[in-house]
């Protein structure tokens, strides 16, 4: 793996808010291209420090932190372990939370998590590790915190805190309301905090109310902290922690007074912060035509305009006097942009046959395209980009889906009783594939935490199977153009996948090469709550560019769409595909004949609404966007955005 000092010099703590770039912000931060990068970074600073007081005979006595954000951390320093001969010898650890009541042997508990992750690979003393006890008993539960915090200060305080952050702006589980003279202590979770963790116990009702966390006041005593925060769905909160006031509604705030803190965020996470957002508020901007997009769209929505009515004093007012200067006019910008939008705007999303294809988003030939449309799950393809789907197969083109996980950990346990009770009352003792009689005793007795079987695996993936079968079919797809890769990272049984492999590159190279497309549609969605999109996604990418000295793939386009949880930003749109009415009823049934995934969504995230729901509304919001920047009106919009692989 890469040396870590290779990719960026140290994140050493600075002063934030001193100069332009950052005179809104009010934390010291590191963005980072993404957080593989970012991750080994941290990783390198915790090494140094535990090095440094090796050399000088003391322990390194380090907080540390759970969650899908340090993973990458424990992974590079178990890689330093191992390759570079790091000695944990002297290290001693204090974690930040535990849920309560939890078992150390609980697979979803914090004290599993670190032995997984790092504890089991390294060669820290037992007796060194500390993890709050999700077993104490109630009544003695107030004088083992009390206890805990005189650990901390006898080990000589914390050295190194490591954090994440939550969307309320928790850190540990200091939720919304925390005080910031608060110690180690019992705490009742936020809603939204259960929302979250609800993926990783399948359900929101199985997750734990209450929690054992360090206080604010404990965390601030450490002598150096490092919050990290990966992706879009933590871009609010940073901009709140890093920009706003400090406030015990976001307890992350309260960083805002340690003279050490750094925040390690990617691309995706600071996104939010103005000097991304809106650059052209902090100082001189370079304007890409990307950005001049953006900038212009940002101030529509702002002076509630739409572009051709945007004015000089309304550029000059809103921080763009560069930008207009260097244009000429408002009337310039305005019709360039109008331009630039218009021309994203198509009802023929695999190309116009026998037409200036000049400025279409899609080319007009082959006017018969071969089009692969991948879906991470059983019902992306619907749930994304169902009405473009069937004007695909509409207008002629030869269309494949393929379905590149089988879904089964999506599946409830009470809507695969129903199945396999069906089933064996309608077969009786005949032979089948799945023994049905095992599947009912296996649900009728599962254990907590226990993973599927592989036979309830097996049903729980026909089930997705055949609802894909019955929804395609209604849009008009043939059956021997649906594509089932099953792939392997995928079956695990449980949450956490495994990492992306060889097979299951090659079985998405596979199919590629079979079908030799010019189209390839894919889930650009990288908010999706447990990970699979990204995964299926870094796939493509890869087989893509195996593949990519095979003549067929010069004339391939690989267009993106988003999923359940966002839409791409007016300006990243290449292109628009409106929806009629009946286009979007036609839509929802669809959606709706994965009747496993309505009314109870396992895997819902920070949106409580069904996914038919909030598909329309996603597609109708930007038709609504792109009527109020004063172009067409349509009923609905699926949105698209061109990769260059």
């Amino acid at each position: 793996m890469k040396n870590a000092l290779e990719i960026k010099p140290d994140i050493s703590y600075k002063s934030a808010g001193k100069y332009e770039e950052t005179r809104f912000e009010k934390i010291h931060n590191e963005i980072f291209k993404n957080s593989v990068e970012a991750s080994i970074i941290v990783a390198q600073e915790i090494a140094r420090l535990i090095r440094s007081k090796q050399e000088e005979n003391k322990p390194c006595v380090l907080g540390l932190a759970t969650g899908s954000s340090p993973i990458k951390v424990y992974e590079e320093l178990v890689r330093m372990y191992n390759e570079e001969g790091l000695s944990f010898s002297n290290v001693i650890t204090f974690n930040l939370d535990e849920y309560y009541p939890m078992t150390k042997e609980n697979n979803q508990s914090y004290h599993y998590f670190m032995y997984q992750h790092l504890f089991n690979h390294i060669d820290i003393k037992p007796e060194n590790i500390h993890i709050p006890d999700g077993t104490v008993a109630i009544e003695e539960l107030n004088q083992y915190c009390i206890d805990y915090e005189m650990n901390i200060k006898d080990s000589g305080g914390l050295d190194f805190q490591l954090l994440g952050i939550g969307r309320t702006g928790h850190v540990g589980f200091n939720e919304p309301g925390s005080h910031i003279n608060s110690g180690t202590r019992i705490i009742t979770l936020d809603h939204i905090t259960k929302v979250d963790a609800s993926s990783d116990f399948n359900g929101i009702d199985n997750v734990p109310k209450r929690a054992i966390t360090m206080g604010v006041s404990t965390i601030l005593r450490s002598k150096r902290i490092v919050l990290m925060a990966w992706g879009q769905n933590k871009a609010d909160i940073i901009k709140r922690t890093v920009q706003g006031d400090i406030s015990s509604e976001i307890p992350a705030t309260f960083l805002q007074n340690h003279t050490n803190t750094t925040f390690v965020l990617d691309q995706s996470a600071a996104s939010e912060l103005t000097r991304f957002k809106t650059p052209w508020l902090v100082g001189e901007c370079i304007w890409t035509q990307e950005l001049k997009s953006k900038a212009i769209v940002w101030l529509c929505q702002k002076t509630d305009q739409s572009i051709l009515k945007l004015t000089d004093r309304d550029y000059n007012n809103n921080g763009m006097s560069d930008l207009l200067a260097l244009e000429g006019s408002a009337y310039d910008l305005n019709i360039n942009m109008f331009n630039v939008l218009q021309h994203t705007i198509t009802g023929w999303p695999g190309g116009k046959p026998n037409t200036d294809d000049t400025y279409r988003p899609e080319r007009a030939n082959p006017a018969k395209k071969r089009v692969i449309l991948f879906s991470p799950h059983p019902d992306d393809d619907v749930i994304s980009m169902g009405g473009t789907f069937s004007k695909l197969i509409k207008q002629g083109h030869d269309v494949h889906v393929v379905y590149q996980t089988s879904g089964n950990i999506a599946v409830t346990d009470d809507e695969a009783l129903k199945f396999a009770e069906v089933c064996n009352d309608f077969i009786g003792t005949d032979e089948t594939k799945i023994n049905f009689k095992e599947v009912i005793d296996f649900l009728n007795n599962k254990k907590e935490n226990q993973i599927d079987s592989l036979e309830v695996r097996k049903l729980k993936g026909l089930i997705r199977r055949r609802e894909s079968y019955a929804a395609t079919r209604y849009i008009g797809l043939k059956d021997e153009n649906i594509h089932f890769l099953d792939m392997p990272f995928y079956e695990t049984g449980q949450i956490k996948k495994n990492p992306i492999g060889e097979k299951d590159v090659a079985l998405v190279a596979a199919i590629i090469a079979k079908i030799k497309p010019h189209q390839v549609f894919a889930a650009g969605d990288l908010a999706d709550p447990h990970g699979t999109h990204e995964v299926c996604l870094n796939a493509i990418f890869v087989a893509m560019k195996q593949l990519k000295t095979e003549k067929y793939m010069d004339d391939c386009w690989l267009w993106l769409y988003r999923g359940a949880w966002h839409e791409w930003d007016i300006h990243e749109i290449d292109m628009a595909v409106p929806l009629s009415p009946d286009e979007v009823l036609l839509k929802r049934h669809a959606i709706l004949y994965h009747q496993s995934q309505k009314d109870r969504v396992m895997f819902q995230g920070n949106d409580s609404r069904e996914f038919w729901v909030r598909a329309e509304d996603r597609n109708k919001n930007t038709a609504k966007l792109y009527d109020n920047l004063g172009l067409a009106e349509y009923e609905a919009i699926e949105a698209f955005k061109r990769f260059s692989y």
